[in-house]
């Protein structure tokens, strides 16, 4: 056996691990989506903030509940949409949706995303809800980082942007939401497009 023959082989072996210890199906067109659903969620927000007669939110009042749900929903069609077009290429490729790999991903990615949804509450509670566009955008970027090792790894670039646009965000906090709009907006609407055309039209 040549070289060459040797080399191939490790290289069909590298691929055949990488896949058994990463989760690979994430959809490019799901990114897209959840970007477009940030972008309409966040003009919607924008709209009743700015037809309200105080031109800020109150914490409590209708406004504000309206914008969390708002926020909800962009997170629920986000999820939702996700799951269904992951699941769909999973059984595209006759992968497994749900193993051992999933739940690492699932966890990796839970812990520091539901550790800063708690913090924000937390701190929503006592009325200081200045930074709270700039929290999202970096417990979320953390999170990707920390869940990149078992999936495709380009992802964890968006987590790196998310951070930055995060901190950023922080120090300028009169553009809090434009951070917010560039972030899960339009660099899911780059990512996604990405990975679409890296890795989905095969």
């Amino acid at each position: 056996m040549s070289s060459e023959d040797y080399l191939k082989d490790i290289s069909e072996i590298k691929n055949l691990m990488n896949k058994s210890s990463r989760f690979i199906s994430l959809s490019g067109l799901s990114g897209i989506l959840a970007g477009i659903y940030a972008l309409i969620g966040a003009a919607y927000a924008y709209w009743l903030v700015n037809n309200n007669s105080n031109g800020y939110l109150i914490l409590n009042g209708k406004i504000f509940q309206m914008v969390i749900f708002d926020l909800l929903l962009v997170g629920f069609f986000s999820i939702a949409t996700a799951i269904f077009l992951t699941t769909r290429k999973a059984k595209k490729n006759e992968e497994k949706i749900w193993d051992a790999t999933t739940r690492r991903l699932l966890l990796n990615f839970l812990i520091p995303l539901v550790s800063g949804a708690i913090y924000i509450i937390i701190i929503l509670g006592h009325q200081k809800y200045g930074q709270t566009g700039a929290l999202m955008l970096l417990f979320y970027g953390l999170a990707l980082i920390n869940a990149s090792k078992y999936t495709v790894g380009d992802i964890k670039y968006l987590g790196y942007t998310e951070v930055v646009l995060g901190l950023i965000a922080a120090m300028l906090p009169g553009y809090v939401f434009w951070f917010w709009v560039i972030g899960f907006g339009v660099m899911h609407i780059v990512y996604g497009t990405v990975m679409y055309f890296k890795h989905d039209r095969k």
